[in-house]
């Protein structure tokens, strides 16, 4: 079936455009807390949130992989997405934060019903992440991106990673349909990704929104501004806002000296202490917090925490971060 924006289901805000809002500044995507209890915390979220857009996030992806959404059932998932995007409309000021998204995945069924759960909390836009486990064609990828469209008229943004990797090909189907308003990278072939930027000018779609979805993407990003995607995601904004901010500032003032200091000092060590043990590009997100003193509490199975040996490494990491950013 094609792609329908015929209204899915009703909302609990009113009905814009259907655009994807212009993103900008460093896009954050908090993590979902848990207590003592192993349940979702919505307190502890809603201030994780709200502390994240006064501190300039560009746009808040709720429920999405730093948000642990492979480990949510659908009602946490349904509190998690409601809570979030309450907290960030409540926060936001005007040029503050430009979009609140949530993120859908997983069997197809359960993305659909997400889609109509992020909707009906107020989201206004939707992350596609991969589908489960299995692998398929390009047009069986793309037709689960179909499927998730017809849950909702929100716009999506289609997550190239993983067992969901695109082609050209099937990017300029997808880009058929004016709902899907993004692509995000998490695959990291630059010269593939610059196929799709020009394959979005090529038909005109001016409005499509690449973003680097790379884990830890900063250390990326001047290549893929290079080619057209001046946008990232930055799990880092998440735990450490100041240094990202520090990061994005020189990023976008061409501040090559403080942008090196940050590589160097910060984000390669980052990466370094990440790439030891799977998992860890979130895990050391909540543990980061949790230094901060914000009590998310652990990661879900199957991923695991650092060890003290490893937190104590990234406190160093953290602390030479800031030292640099002030």
């Amino acid at each position: 079936m094609p792609f329908t924006n015929e209204p899915a289901v009703s909302r609990s805000v009113p009905a814009d455009d259907g655009l994807l809002p212009p993103l900008t500044r460093a896009l954050f995507f908090p993590v979902t807390p848990f207590d003592e209890h192993d349940r979702v915390d919505e307190d502890v979220l809603a201030r994780h949130v709200a502390d994240g857009v006064e501190a300039g996030a560009g746009a808040t992806f709720v429920a999405c992989g730093t948000g642990e959404f492979h480990a949510l059932s659908v009602d946490e998932y349904r509190t998690v997405v409601r809570a979030g995007i309450d907290a960030a409309r409540r926060t936001r000021r005007v040029g503050r934060l430009t979009a609140a998204v949530a993120g859908v995945g997983g069997p197809v069924g359960h993305a659909r019903q997400c889609a109509r759960l992020a909707q009906d909390a107020g989201a206004e836009a939707l992350l596609v992440m991969p589908p489960y486990l299995v692998a398929a064609p390009q047009s069986g990828i793309v037709r689960y991106v179909e499927a998730v469209a017809e849950a909702t008229d929100l716009p999506l943004i289609a997550y190239h990673r993983a067992n969901a990797r695109l082609t050209e090909e099937s990017v300029l189907r997808l880009l058929d349909s004016p709902q899907v308003a993004g692509i995000k990278d998490g695959v990291g072939d630059v010269a593939l990704m610059q196929r799709f930027v020009l394959a979005a000018r090529r038909l005109g779609r001016d409005d499509v929104q690449f973003f680097n979805g790379l884990l830890t993407a900063e250390s990326s990003q001047l290549a893929y501004r290079a080619i057209g995607v001046p946008l990232y995601s930055s799990a880092t904004f998440a735990m450490a806002p100041t240094i990202a901010n520090a990061f994005y500032d020189a990023y976008m003032t061409d501040d090559a000296t403080t942008q090196q200091e940050l590589l160097d000092g910060f984000f390669t060590p980052l990466v370094r202490l990440r790439d030891e043990t799977p998992g860890f590009a979130v895990s050391l997100i909540k543990a980061g917090l949790r230094l901060r003193g914000m009590p998310v509490g652990s990661v879900r199975a199957p991923l695991v925490d650092p060890s003290p040996a490893q937190a104590a490494a990234l406190a160093r990491i953290l602390a030479r971060g800031e030292e640099i950013a002030a």
